[in-house]
C-alpha cells in the first residue's frame, strides 16, 4: 500500500508521468545479449531524512501551524518539545554515519516554519550559531549526503514576489496539502527556484528536492517537470531526482523512475529521477513522540522485515524517517534504533552499498539510457550520462574482456569471486561474463 510520510498527510493520487523507455537490454543482434546489473554487483542501500534543517526542530515550530488548519488533528502539546536540534547531535549523527558508511538524503528547509532565512539569519539565535551549524553540514555531512530543501517553509507557502506567507491558514495555503495540485509545471518550478536560491545562497550543493508532505501528489506529472527545470536552473544539474512517494507493501516495486529524458542524442542531455522510499517512518514519528521498532526493518533473527524483502528483490532499499523522530527530544530512540537496523543489516549480508539519492540517480539514469549495440564479437556503448562503477553482464564467455574509450583500451582484471568487482575488473562464469567499468559519458566499447 501506499504508505504517507507523516500521518496528518493526506493520501495523493500518482498522475500520469512519461517514463524513459527502457532498451539496455533490446539488442538486433540475438545472440549477444546484456544485461546491466547493480552497481558493482551490489544492492544500493540509503536512508532519507524528512524535516531537518540547521538549529530548529520542525515539529516545534510546526505542530501549531497546522493545529491552526485542522485544530481536531493536531492536539500534541508542541510547547514541551524542545526549540532546538543542537549541532552536538549532528555532530554525532554525522560521524558516527561516517565511521559506518550510512549515505543517504538530510533536508535542510529554507525558511523552516517560518522562523527565519537559513541563508542569512534566523530569530533566536546568533548569526554565529547559524554560520557554524551551515559548516557543520558542509563539512559533516555533504560527502555523504544529498541536500535538499523541502520546499520553502514546510508550513505556509510563501508570496516568492514579496518573500512573505500567506495570511490564510487554510489548506489551499499550505505547503503540504492543497496549494501545489493545481499549479502548472512553470509555476511549481518558479517555487522551488525561490526555495533552491536560498540552498545556494546558503553555500550548499544540491541536485533535488524533497517534497513537503502531500506537495503534488495529484499533480506528479508537473512536478516531475518542474523539478528537472528548477534544480537545472539553479545548479546545472543534468540529473535531478526527487523523493516524494513510499510503499511499504510487500512485493511493490520501489525502483528508481527515470522521467522526461530529453535531448539523449545530443550534449546536453537531462532526466529527472523519482526515488521510491520502502519503509515507514519506523525509527521516531514526525514529530518525536511516537518510538518505532528495528523489528519492523529487520526482525531480530534476520529472516523478515520490508528491507529483507527489497533488498532481495534486488532494488535499492531506501529508508525514510524524520529528524525529530532521530533525536527524540533528545533521548536518541531512533538514532538507537537506526543503529540496531545497520548492525543487523551488516550481520545478514555483504552485498550492500549504501549510496546517496543523487548517486542512485545517476545510475538508474545511465542504467535506463545507455544503449548497446553488437558488432561481431564487441558490443558498441552509447551512454548519455556517465556512472561510476557501472556493471554489466553478457550472455558470452571471453577470456580477455576490454573496455575501449576515446581510441584506447583499458585493462581489465580478472576476479575470482563476484564479490570483489571494483571498476576495470571482469568475472566469468558458464553464464557469461561480467565486466565492472566506470561509465563514460558518450560512446565507447567492451571488447569482447
Amino acid at each position: 500500500m501506499k504508505y504517507s510520510r507523516r500521518n496528518f498527510f493526506k493520501t495523493a493520487g500518482i498522475g500520469g508521468i512519461a517514463l524513459a523507455s527502457n532498451t539496455y537490454n533490446v539488442l538486433p543482434d540475438k545472440s549477444i545479449k546484456v544485461e546491466v546489473l547493480n552497481p558493482f554487483n551490489r544492492v544500493p542501500v540509503s536512508l532519507i531524512i524528512d524535516d531537518s534543517t540547521c538549529l530548529v526542530n520542525m515539529a516545534h515550530y510546526g505542530i501549531p501551524q497546522f493545529g491552526e488548519v485542522f485544530p481536531d488533528q493536531y492536539k500534541q502539546d508542541w510547547r514541551k518539545l524542545p526549540r532546538e536540534i543542537p549541532d552536538s547531535f549532528v555532530r554525532e549523527f554525522g560521524e558516527w554515519c561516517h565511521e559506518n558508511g550510512v549515505k543517504g538524503k538530510y533536508s535542510i528547509v529554507p525558511y523552516p516554519a517560518c522562523t527565519g532565512w537559513v541563508s542569512r539569519f534566523i530569530p533566536g539565535w546568533t548569526k554565529k550559531e547559524l554560520e557554524d551549524s551551515l559548516k557543520l553540514v558542509r563539512e559533516l555531512m555533504v560527502p555523504g549526503w544529498d541536500i535538499h530543501p523541502e520546499m520553502v517553509s514546510h508550513t505556509r507557502v510563501i508570496d516568492i514576489k514579496t518573500g512573505r506567507p500567506y495570511p490564510f491558514p487554510t489548506p489551499e495555503y499550505m505547503e503540504n496539502w492543497e496549494w501545489s495540485q493545481t499549479k502548472s509545471a512553470d509555476e511549481l518550478a518558479a517555487y522551488q527556484v525561490y526555495a533552491l536560491e536560498i540552498l545556494k545562497e546558503a553555500g550548499l550543493p544540491c541536485e533535488g528536492l524533497t517534497t513537503p508532505g502531500g506537495y503534488g501528489g495529484r499533480n506528479q506529472d508537473n512536478l516531475a517537470l518542474s523539478t528537472k527545470e528548477a534544480v537545472r536552473h539553479v545548479y546545472g544539474s543534468e540529473i535531478s531526482h526527487y523523493f516524494r512517494d513510499l510503499f511499504t507493501e510487500k512485493g511493490k516495486s520501489v525502483a528508481p523512475q527515470v522521467l522526461h529524458a530529453s535531448g539523449l542524442d545530443g550534449s546536453d542531455p537531462g532526466c529527472v529521477v523519482s526515488i521510491l522510499g520502502c519503509t515507514g517512518d519506523w525509527l521516531g514519528g514526525w514529530d518525536g513522540l511516537t518510538p518505532g521498532s528495528p523489528d519492523l526493518f529487520i526482525s531480530a533473527d534476520l529472516s523478515s522485515g520490508r528491507m529483507v524483502d527489497v533488498i532481495e528483490s534486488g532494488e535499492p532499499a531506501v529508508m525514510v524517517c524524520h529528524w525529530p523522530g532521530v533525536y527524540f527530544n533528545g533521548e536518541k530512540i531512533g538514532f538507537n534504533i537506526l543503529k540496531e537496523v545497520k548492525k543487523r543489516l551488516d550481520q545478514k549480508y555483504n552485498n550492500l552499498i549504501w549510496m546517496k539519492l543523487g548517486e542512485i540517480s545517476r545510475y538508474w539514469a545511465a542504467k535506463e539510457l545507455t544503449t548497446f549495440v553488437p558488432t561481431d564479437k564487441n558490443v558498441r556503448i552509447r551512454a548519455p550520462f556517465s556512472a561510476p562503477g557501472f556493471t554489466i553482464k553478457t550472455n558470452t564467455i571471453t577470456r580477455n574482456p576490454q573496455i575501449k574509450t576515446r581510441g584506447e583500451s583499458k585493462p581489465l582484471v580478472r576476479i575470482k569471486n563476484l564479490i570483489d568487482l571494483k571498476p576495470n575488473t571482469w568475472f566469468a562464469d558458464k553464464s557469461g561474463t561480467v565486466v565492472c567499468f566506470d561509465l563514460e559519458k558518450g560512446e565507447s566499447e567492451l571488447i569482447l
